[in-house]
């Protein structure tokens, strides 16, 4: 209804612009909002009060003359000027029903605009260093990015999803020594294992791997390996020193050997969480590897761009970005004394790359503890020439998961972590999308792992699946009896649905567009899944009033009709949650 009023209201505007009272140029911002009170209609736009400047006239006049131009339709049965000059529409009670003929005429293209007729959006999200297996804190991420994703798409933007794999960073080098010093253990060498190592099994597996495929190639001696290293941390040294010496050691007595050990290690980890996120229902069309930064010379393209707009300068040996002209805090290094960029200057580099592409957006979904990164890029983005303001960034809570009372801690180092995989064999796939997106990414999110088991209204998915379920429930018992149903008819019999109950239930219906436009522009998936909870409550309160196999005819058909538009709208939008729309629980 919105959409069509919005449509009247243009036509009017282009209608008093042919007429010379407002400008060629006039720009109509339409706004239509629910009235708070039906005595003054069923919705109201501000129109004229936004025009009235454009116009050169009083508001009140202005909106006289609007609708004055308003073109008839049967579904306004009048208009009203109220106060400064909001325009108040009076709906025909009748209007309300046509919106279920659409559901079902349209399926799952309904609420959805058309594709591609927005911009272009990269939506890069997850991006975990490939160090370990994604643990229930990286689920969130997932979960919120891919949903945010879909429903920008659903919004009519052409989007593209995208992993950025960290492959070419310190935390990189720690996993390859890790995996190399597991597989020297598996080969029956005695060794203290560093403490800034990574200690997960899933280190073993890869060693273990190794020795199948290579046998004892890698072999060392260990008093070549640790000779001479500075003392780690339980021996009161410095665990950092201690493992960068430990990695610049495994380089040395290696030689080439050392990057096929940290390619194994990566490419073990990236397969699998390549795997457990399509799992997840998340996939990727891109995954950029911050490696090829520097092999494709994206990185000193980047800086040398810089230095000529002259916003890099040398102080104590290290090369620095003058991010503080762009409203940073200080300025950057972007490469150090010993000739190595850092991570910042292949994160430069990246965004420049990203916006040679050509984005007309690009949205960055970080995790919460990333904050202090944001101004950072955005000035660097600055500095290369492109608008900071294309750059969205979405900070994402990590969620806190609980057994019972007893909070679980993870730690991708020491290994004692809940990965998203146990999360999903524990709850469902479908628990663990919903749930991740229920609250907005940046509030802080407790994950009740009872409560998204059980099977009850409490649980919001359980209680939403089973509203889809009941209808699909019903129609099978329709066939077992004998009886079929008639669509025509139900469509034309619906004005018999006129309790208030079943008004409340299609009025819901109406606003399911609206609510995707809203949660996709806004990156708000929590806005979806509030309005299935409600449109669920509002069809089982509806279903457990009213019996649907009645003998007569036609207003069991108008029931059922109704019943197949809220499956209809329940489906379409638990796809675009990545959950399933099950016909049985």
């Amino acid at each position: 209804m919105k959409a069509h009023l919005a449509d009247l209201l243009n036509q009017a505007i282009q209608s008093l612009i042919q007429a010379g009272t407002l400008p060629p140029d006039a720009q109509a911002d339409i706004h239509i909002e629910n009235t708070r009170d039906k005595a003054h209609g069923d919705l109201a736009s501000n129109l004229a009060m936004t025009l009235a400047k454009a116009a050169r006239c009083n508001p009140r006049q202005l909106a006289e003359q609007i609708c004055a131009a308003l073109p008839a339709s049967d579904q306004v049965v009048k208009t009203e000027i109220a106060g400064p000059g909001f325009i108040n529409f009076f709906i025909n009670p009748d209007a309300i029903y046509t919106v279920v003929g659409d559901i079902l005429s349209q399926g799952k293209a309904f609420g959805r605009a058309k594709p591609n007729s927005g911009p272009r959006v990269q939506v890069e999200f997850v991006s975990a260093n490939p160090t370990g297996p994604l643990h229930v804190g990286h689920g969130r991420g997932a979960a919120y990015g891919a949903t945010v994703a879909d429903l920008l798409e659903a919004a009519g933007l052409e989007v593209e999803r995208e992993y950025y794999v960290n492959d070419a960073g310190r935390q990189m080098s720690i996993l390859a020594a890790s995996v190399w010093l597991r597989y020297l253990e598996e080969l029956e060498a005695e060794l203290s294992f560093p403490s800034n190592g990574y200690q997960g099994h899933y280190v073993r597996d890869i060693a273990h791997r190794l020795l199948q495929e290579h046998g004892s190639r890698f072999l060392q001696p260990t008093e070549l390996v640790f000779a001479d290293l500075p003392a780690d941390e339980p021996q009161g040294g410095d665990k950092d020193q201690y493992i960068d010496a430990l990695i610049e050691r495994a380089q040395q007595l290696l030689g080439d050997d050392y990057t096929l050990i940290f390619n194994a290690g990566l490419d073990a980890i990236l397969g699998d969480i390549r795997q457990d996120l399509s799992e997840f229902g998340v996939d990727y069309q891109v995954w950029f590897s911050e490696r090829s930064l520097t092999h494709s010379g994206d990185v000193d393209t980047a800086l040398n761009i810089l230095q000529e707009k002259g916003h890099l300068y040398e102080a104590e040996g290290n090369l620095w970005f003058r991010s503080t002209a762009f409203g940073d805090d200080k300025d950057r290094v972007v490469r150090r004394a010993n000739g190595q960029t850092t991570y910042f200057a292949s994160d430069i580099a990246y965004h420049m790359n990203k916006f040679d592409r050509g984005f007309d957006q690009v949205i960055n979904i970080w995790g919460a503890d990333h904050h202090g990164y944001i101004t950072r890029v955005k000035a660097a983005i600055s500095a290369l020439g492109h608008d900071p303001e294309r750059l969205i960034v979405k900070l994402v809570q990590f969620a806190i998961l609980y057994r019972g009372t007893e909070r679980v801690q993870m730690s991708t180092r020491s290994g004692s972590f809940v990965t998203l995989r146990e999360l999903r064999d524990e709850v469902g796939k479908d628990a663990c999308r919903f749930f991740y997106v229920t609250r907005k990414a940046e509030q802080h999110m407790d994950f009740d792992l009872e409560l998204a088991k059980s099977e009850s209204k409490d649980n919001p998915i359980y209680y939403i699946q089973y509203a889809h379920a009941r209808v699909c429930s019903v129609l099978r018992k329709l066939e077992a009896e004998g009886l079929q149903w008639d669509q025509q008819q139900g469509l034309m019999e619906l004005k018999r649905l006129d309790s208030e109950a079943e008004k409340d239930l299609i009025t819901k219906l109406s606003l399911y567009p609206e609510v995707l436009q809203n949660a996709a522009l806004n990156y708000e998936p929590h806005l979806l899944a509030n309005y299935l909870r409600e449109l669920a409550g509002d069809y089982h309160t509806w279903y457990n009033g009213h019996k649907m196999l009645i003998d007569e005819a036609e207003l069991r058909n108008a029931r059922l009709t109704l019943s197949v538009a809220v499956r209809q709208v329940l489906a379409n939008a638990l796809e675009l949650l990545g959950t399933s729309a099950p016909e049985q629980m």
